[in-house]
């Protein structure tokens, strides 16, 4: 069995042993619930890394958001790089849920964009967690919504061996029983093609080709192929082949449930008025057609409780039922993550109930749905909390609270000043200018996103390099575009929430707060000490809170603030440790930013000059996929200014 190997030259420091060593005593003592209370910088990454290497076992990490999910996917993948390291959120980049609205009598379809790179490494996850017993899971809050019956996931693998006696029209049948399309002509994930006697496929998981090579009904050889180059990576003597989508049945599991589905249509439909009754058997009945001739139909994940056979309340499967029973749980900034998931379900029921009640939707739609709170804290066997600011919740049940205040770097929390609001957009110039001048870089935070637009505009105005980062911008265009404010490309990031979690810019010296003291859920002390904490990784860096009153959580987050930087400041001075700035590296780009709603207005004219001299360098040296990728982001930029 491949064993969990953390692979990096750092060493455990300042609060780091302590906790180390208790949540290790804890897991040993069966406490089903720990609290890691670790400040910001303080390398609350590196503690978990070391917890899960020394227990061994497959570890979800769970996050409340995506652009946070992917820098830990990152850090972790740097840390066991010779285990799997897998990325599950999420694979919308836009998503319109099905609903209706009585009062207007208004049907909204579902449209959804799905991403097929997070398609890709969603199924990645799964056929890890089924294959091997080494592997780490960074998700979203996604991970509770049902994915399919991991069984029946597992029951369709398909192994191929060298030397094996089969056909080649049998290869062909399995693959499409795994939801596997055949294109002779472009080859993709979750494809395959055939040419003679050599088979060519991608799993849905994977980025390169396998190919298999017939002799008959003998498999003579089996090559794993780059599919950019077209040159072979290695030779195999088999291969394990898991389907191309998560939601897959058998023949006999679609019979029953067509049966099952028709079943409830006949017993609903005396309870619904003339128009409801028709417009769902109409509807149900064309679905069943489409399920029994495909094997699939629009919205079919509303019928999932047939296909997995489930009891109606039931819970559906999901990402959590791949993991063995004894695995590790990771709740990250677990103040915002566990609120979430309380209020996913709920949420998701009341959109259901009208589709149900006035008969766009049978009732088991409602079974479609994420795990209710209840159904996930049966998954919390062995949890740790991971937050600067644990919620009440991860207080009250938890065994032992662990706290991690020390930094390695020997880093003080930043000075809080407090600014009156008279004049504070001046103020806030003249602190980012000096602050640039220093090498630095500039977060500012605001309460509505109307307001971090216009101040964007106006900074940009000032030839100040801004960008404004909204939860609008795709999930891994987000990290591009912190990749591209910590290399220096624009010098300030303005933003509402997505600024206060995890976020690790080092590179960053200045956050002024806006409207500091607007009592609520972006201010409340919680929020603020999470801002604050941004600044944390910085020797030179300070927070400017722009306030009027000085609010009770203004006070709370100064107090607890100031405790944390004494209990430091006194480390260091026992050890004569001298604060420095985090130095961390840089990751290689690994998209293209497509999307412009992040570029202040004022600095497209000069964008779209430069990008179209770039375009046209690109095109004298024939390399026409770039140029045609700028052409493209240059009209999209003249669209928002015209």
């Amino acid at each position: 069995m491949s064993q969990f190997k953390l692979i990096t030259e750092l060493k455990p420091k300042g609060s780091q042993p302590m906790a180390i060593e208790k949540l290790l005593l804890g897991i040993d003592n069966n406490f089903r619930y720990q609290t890691l209370l670790g400040v910001t910088g303080s390398g609350k990454t590196f503690t978990i890394a070391k917890l899960i290497e020394k227990t061994q076992k497959p570890t979800l990490v769970l996050s409340h958001n995506k652009t946070l999910a992917a820098q830990l996917y990152s850090e972790f993948k740097e840390f066991f790089p010779e285990n799997r390291v897998e990325y599950f959120v999420s694979y919308y980049d836009y998503y319109q849920p099905e609903s209706y609205i009585p009062q207007k009598d208004q049907y909204i379809e579902k449209d959804a964009d799905i991403n097929p790179k997070i398609e890709q490494m969603r199924l990645a996850a799964t056929t890890s967690l089924l294959s091997r017993k080494d592997v780490i899971v960074v998700a979203s809050v996604s991970c509770i919504y049902s994915v399919g019956d991991p069984k029946d996931f597992s029951a369709f693998r398909f192994e191929l061996r060298k030397n094996q006696q089969i056909s080649r029209n049998e290869i062909i049948e399995n693959l499409i029983k795994m939801q596997y399309e055949r294109n002779d002509f472009n080859i993709k994930s979750g494809s395959f093609r055939v040419k003679g006697d050599a088979i060519d496929i991608i799993p849905g998981y994977y980025n390169n080709i396998y190919r298999i090579e017939l002799f008959g009904n003998k498999i003579e050889g089996i090559k794993e192929i780059d599919k950019i180059t077209n040159e072979t990576t290695e030779i195999l003597d088999y291969i394990f082949l898991f389907p191309s989508k998560h939601f897959v049945v058998s023949d006999i599991k679609k019979e029953k449930a067509i049966k099952s589905i028709k079943k409830e249509l006949d017993e609903i439909l005396p309870n619904l008025g003339i128009i409801e009754s028709h417009r769902l058997k109409q509807r149900t009945l064309y679905d069943i057609e489409m399920i029994e001739e495909t094997g699939f139909c629009k919205g079919i994940e509303n019928y999932s409780r047939h296909f997995d056979e489930r009891k109606p309340g039931e819970k559906p499967y999901c990402l959590l039922d791949y993991f063995p029973n004894d695995f590790l749980l990771i709740i990250d900034e677990s103040h915002r993550t566990i609120p979430q998931i309380h209020g996913m379900h709920n949420g998701d029921f009341s959109r259901k109930k009208s589709l149900i009640d006035y008969g766009f939707r049978l009732p088991s739609a409602y079974d479609n749905r994420p795990l209710n709170f209840n159904e996930f804290e049966k998954y919390m066997k062995k949890t740790v909390f991971v937050s600067a600011t644990p919620g009440e919740y991860e207080i009250k049940i938890s065994n032992q609270i662990v706290e991690q205040i020390i930094r390695p770097t020997g880093l003080i929390d930043p000075k809080i000043i407090i600014r009156k609001t008279n004049g504070q957009i001046f103020n806030l110039i003249n602190e980012i200018q000096n602050t640039i001048k220093q090498g630095n870089r500039v977060i500012v935070t605001t309460l509505t996103k109307r307001l971090a637009e216009e101040l964007s505009e106006y900074l940009a105005g000032k030839e100040i390099k801004t960008r404004y980062l909204h939860s609008e911008i795709k999930t891994l265009e987000r990290t591009e575009i912190i990749r591209q404010f910590r290399l220096g490309k624009f010098d300030v990031i303005v933003g509402i929430n997505l600024l206060r979690e995890g976020l690790d810019i080092p590179e960053v010296g200045f956050i002024g707060i806006l409207d500091a003291d607007k009592e609520g859920f972006l201010r409340d002390t919680r929020s603020l000490i999470q801002i604050i904490g941004r600044a944390a990784r910085n020797v030179d860096s300070k927070v400017i809170l722009y306030a009027d009153k000085y609010t009770d959580s203004i006070r709370k987050a100064i107090d607890e603030t100031n405790r944390r930087r004494n209990i430091q400041i006194e480390f260091n001075k026992k050890y004569g440790i001298t604060p420095t700035t985090i130095i961390k590296p840089i990751k290689e780009k690994i998209i293209d930013i497509k999307d412009t709603k992040h570029i202040p207005k004022k600095v497209i004219p000069k964008m779209i000059i430069d990008l179209e001299i770039e375009m046209r360098n690109a095109a004298d040296s024939l390399d026409f996929e770039k140029a045609i990728f700028l052409r493209d982001k240059i009209d999209t930029l003249k669209q928002r200014i015209n």
